[in-house]
């Protein structure tokens, strides 16, 4: 059987898909609500917590987008401006207001350009993953990549116990991952027969 990658059309159905096993993604997160309006214009895709309290802001894209980085700046300018009514508003939730929340992007690729542009805001925890979704058989994952992760977050995998940078977060259903594992391994031993040649 052969891992097929599948295509997403929306933003929405990549939200569904995400919200629907949050924790693959990131132990410890609490998904607050999708779809939040901030204002006329713009809305969050995806506001959850993590395990320390920190509002997490997530900005999906099906296709690579730089205007995802700028929304997702709005967004955070405008929710740490208001965390503290979030605080209250969702007062069922573990929010810590005293923490400037946190965004993750994720999209298929990112352009050097907005690479570049993340890099060099300091002072801010953004956080760029590439993903694709993949089918084996009858079993779908979603699949994760850091490209780009803040400091903070390095911290906190080490901590985990998980290596920097390019480790993978791999966010599917077990047949999936192992499947994705046997193509890699033998794509790599054919590799290596070929530079034998």
């Amino acid at each position: 059987m052969s891992i097929e990658t599948i295509s997403i059309q929306n933003a929405r159905e990549l939200e569904k898909i995400l919200v629907s096993d949050i924790n693959a993604f990131e132990k410890g997160l609490t998904v607050i609500g999708s779809q939040i309006p901030i204002n006329p214009s713009t809305r969050l895709d995806i506001l959850c917590h993590d395990e320390n309290g920190t509002l997490v802001i997530f900005q999906l894209s099906t296709e690579e987008n730089d205007a995802m980085l700028f929304e997702a700046l709005k967004a955070l300018s405008y929710l740490d401006n208001v965390k503290h009514m979030m605080k209250f508003y969702y007062s069922n939730f573990q929010i810590n207001d005293a923490e400037t929340p946190r965004l993750v992007l994720l999209a298929p690729s990112f352009s050097k350009n907005l690479l570049t542009i993340a890099s060099h805001l300091t002072g801010l925890r953004i956080d760029l993953y590439e993903w694709e979704y993949l089918k084996f058989g009858d079993q779908k994952g979603l699949r994760t990549k850091p490209i780009s992760l803040s400091p903070l977050t390095s911290t906190a995998h080490e901590r985990r116990g998980r290596k920097e940078q390019p480790a993978e977060e791999i966010s599917m259903t077990p047949p999936v991952e192992e499947a994705l594992q046997k193509k890699e391994e033998k794509e790599s031993v054919k590799k290596k027969s070929l530079l034998r040649i």
